[in-house]
């Protein structure tokens, strides 16, 4: 059985993080209807064969109904669907579905059921609420960007772009708040509106991170602690071919296993793991002994230890990371090369489903609903 499968999802056609929740969801069997918005410029989102570019996978797996929203007999239409829904999904500003007469209190009187989940950077309220943004900003005025600065301005490896406050901050607080109103709805038999804001959703799940702040691990200066940089043995290292590795060998046993396999056991800086006077100078020493090194010749002396070592690799490197290949972690579907859904359930290996053109189920949808509406 599909986890799931009874789970009907209408999905306002956005960008970014409300579509990744909607495939993510899909993956899972859930039944996606994507709401897809006609536009004034017939080639906007395809490609040469005038077909949807396989390559917008988070598509995958739902069916696609185009309607004209500024239509009252389309308007309708979707509130039709939303009325057999178990589930809404937007990442418009705020406003804009009250606007399109589709918002939550119009939609929750016509199904009291409905779980209305609402993607949005700022929030539904504050001062920046109608502003426009993207992960960088939400991410910083979090506190978690700040932890990516160093001082040297280092072109090492940092926060990757839509980690922080799309995917984090959004898709994964949207789908917990959606499934936290689902749980909640079998006791009471009603639904609720779920404010997913990227900003808060960032604040969140950076709760580790406040956590480490409040034992002085990491503080408001850049590079004040072992784990926002100024560490030698928490870093990433350059290698003799341009190319990054990673170490975090923090445990004690973990940190000696590094300074022996490096040969600096006996090293005078490394005697004391936390001097933090002797880290300037260690993280010299290392980043000269990193340099001496191609990464594969550190993966081959490395990756198959406890000093906590990681290659950072291309995404086609990743590709072929003998770790990612056994874990089925990424799949090839229509020459694109994509995640496969995580995590792993002992009981559902996921059948990701293909992406639609636009429009593709919008006959099968209305004939759907007229058969429907002729049985009431």
């Amino acid at each position: 059985m599909r986890p799931l499968e009874n789970l009907t999802v209408v999905e306002f056609e956005g960008i970014g993080p409300a579509p990744l929740a909607g495939m993510m969801m899909a993956d899972m069997g859930a039944n996606v209807i994507l709401v897809e918005r006609k536009s004034s410029n017939p080639n906007a989102g395809l490609n040469k064969e005038n077909q949807r570019n396989s390559a917008d996978f988070v598509r995958r797996g739902k069916e696609a109904i185009t309607l004209d929203l500024k239509k009252p007999d389309d308007i309708k239409t979707a509130m039709r669907l939303i009325e057999k829904a178990d589930v809404l999904i937007e990442g418009f500003r705020p406003g804009v579905m009250e606007k399109l007469g589709l918002g939550p209190d119009v939609c929750t009187d016509k199904n009291p059921g409905l779980v209305y989940g609402r993607l949005t950077g700022w929030g539904q309220t504050g001062p920046l609420r109608h502003l426009a943004g993207h992960d960088p900003n939400y991410a910083a005025i979090t506190g978690v960007l700040s932890t990516t600065i160093r001082k040297n301005n280092s072109a090492a490896p940092t926060a990757p772009l839509t980690m922080v406050g799309d995917v984090m901050g959004g898709t994964m607080m949207l789908l917990w708040g959606i499934m936290c109103a689902l749980n909640s709805r079998q006791q009471t038999n009603k639904g609720q509106v779920v404010d997913a804001s990227m900003v808060d959703g960032a604040c969140y799940g950076a709760s580790l991170l406040w956590m480490m702040r409040a034992y002085n691990m990491i503080g408001d200066t850049v590079e004040s602690g072992w784990a926002d940089g100024a560490a030698p043995f928490n870093d990433a290292y350059e290698c003799a071919d341009g190319k990054y590795v990673t170490i975090c060998s923090l445990e004690p046993q973990f940190y000696t296993d590094l300074v022996t396999r490096l040969d600096l056991k006996d090293h005078p800086v490394f005697a004391n793991q936390w001097d933090t006077s002797a880290w300037p100078e260690g993280k010299e020493i290392l980043r000269n002994i990193f340099l001496g090194k191609t990464q594969e010749e550190w993966c081959e002396e490395l990756e198959q230890t406890d000093v906590c070592f990681a290659p950072v690799l291309t995404f086609g490197e990743a590709l072929q990371h003998p770790q990612n290949i056994a874990r089925g972690n990424f799949a090839e579907i229509d020459g694109i090369a994509q995640p496969n859904p995580a995590p792993k359930l002992s009981a559902y290996s996921p059948n990701i489903g293909p992406v639609p053109e636009i429009g593709e189920h919008t006959d099968m949808i209305l004939a759907s609903l007229e058969e429907e509406n002729s049985k009431s």
